[in-house]
């Protein structure tokens, strides 16, 4: 969409397209909730699938942009570093969002919410399997690897909606002494609130729907003004895909989530970050069908070793929530303070690894 520009130039749209992203992004997050409740979608199987895909919104739009431009490595770096850096997101709701003196993991505690995390696990494992596979092997323009990975997100998703209703343990795996609402409440106050400012069904969808047009558009300009500021600097498209462009399009997330978690819904804006993670490498199936290429198999090493940071992070806060920390440390959690530390020695190890 854009001609070439000088690197100001470049850096301009991309700082101005990762504001709109920031905000229409977050009406996205808030009138997905207040649809979700109109149309009695919740937590059935619809409401999940309209959640993964509204709150992921700036990634399909990169995907599709980088993968029809013949970008594939930032398509793929964006999305596997995408569920690191949203990862990380959970530590800056550790520090500013939860207001009792407990950790995020603490407050959140529930099996439902290890079940989430797995699920993010199992899908990075057929990842990892599909870099493996031979690059020939695509047949109408889909390759075995991205439809598994499809195939385990949804069965991920009605594993997560049957926990959600019961689980055969005490309390149904919830913690005691964690939230006293049950998961999702804020997402009904959210409702309830825009139906006494008057706010109809026909209104939610219009700004919706602008919101979704506005969140595309800026994620495609954040996509190609960012690679070429990036080509000016001489920053790889991995590198670049994997930090700055993931950081912008996670800033939806870090708003929606500090809203929850301040309004006590710890378990949502948990479950929120693990649903999308577990979503993001779905996105491969549609670089796929665009490019018509195997997307897996021309993965770098820079893809895998992302694909184990991800891991690696999530394994830490699953840790989180079966061991509880009871303590705070600078406002974070000795999980939340792992992850930070372990993030930061991620990307240095991104940066050291050959290009």
């Amino acid at each position: 969409m854009l001609p070439s520009l000088p690197f100001w130039a470049d850096l301009l749209i991309f700082i101005a397209s990762a504001a709109v992203i920031w905000v229409a992004g977050s009406s996205l997050a808030n009138y997905t909730d207040i649809l979700s409740d109109r149309l009695h979608l919740g937590q059935a199987l619809g409401g999940l699938i309209l959640l993964a895909v509204a709150t992921n919104l700036p990634e399909i739009a990169i995907t599709y942009s980088a993968a029809s431009s013949g970008h594939l490595d930032v398509a793929v770096s964006n999305i596997l570093g995408g569920i690191a850096i949203q990862t990380v997101v959970l530590v800056a709701l550790d520090a500013f969002g939860v207001r009792e003196r407990r950790p995020l993991t603490y407050q959140a505690a529930s099996l439902v919410l290890v079940i989430e995390g797995a699920v993010v696990l199992a899908v990075l494992v057929v990842v990892v399997m599909g870099t493996q596979l031979p690059e020939n092997l695509v047949f109408a323009r889909l390759s075995p690897d991205v439809v598994l990975i499809a195939v385990v997100w949804v069965a991920g998703l009605l594993l997560t909606q049957r926990a959600a209703k019961k689980l055969p343990w005490t309390d149904s795996g919830e913690a005691p002494d964690s939230q006293p609402k049950p998961r999702g409440h804020s997402q009904k106050t959210r409702a309830v609130e825009a139906t006494r400012r008057g706010v109809s069904t026909a209104r939610a969808v219009l700004i919706f729907s602008a919101a979704a047009a506005a969140t595309l558009v800026a994620g495609a300009l954040a996509e190609e003004s960012g690679t070429a500021a990036a080509d000016h600097i001489g920053l790889s498209g991995v590198l670049f895909g994997a930090t700055v462009l993931a950081a912008a399009t996670s800033l939806p997330e870090l708003s929606s989530g500090l809203t929850s978690v301040k309004q006590g819904d710890y378990k949502l804006a948990f479950g929120d970050i693990f649903g999308g993670n577990a979503f993001l490498p779905v996105l491969f199936l549609l670089a796929a069908v665009v490019s018509g290429q195997a997307v897996l198999p021309n993965a770098h090493a820079s893809d895998i070793y992302l694909t184990g940071l991800g891991g690696l992070l999530t394994i830490v806060y699953m840790a989180g929530l079966l061991f509880r920390p009871a303590k705070q440390h600078a406002r974070l959690g000795i999980d939340s303070i792992a992850v930070l530390v372990l993030y930061v020695i991620g990307v240095v190890g991104l940066v050291a690894l050959p290009q």
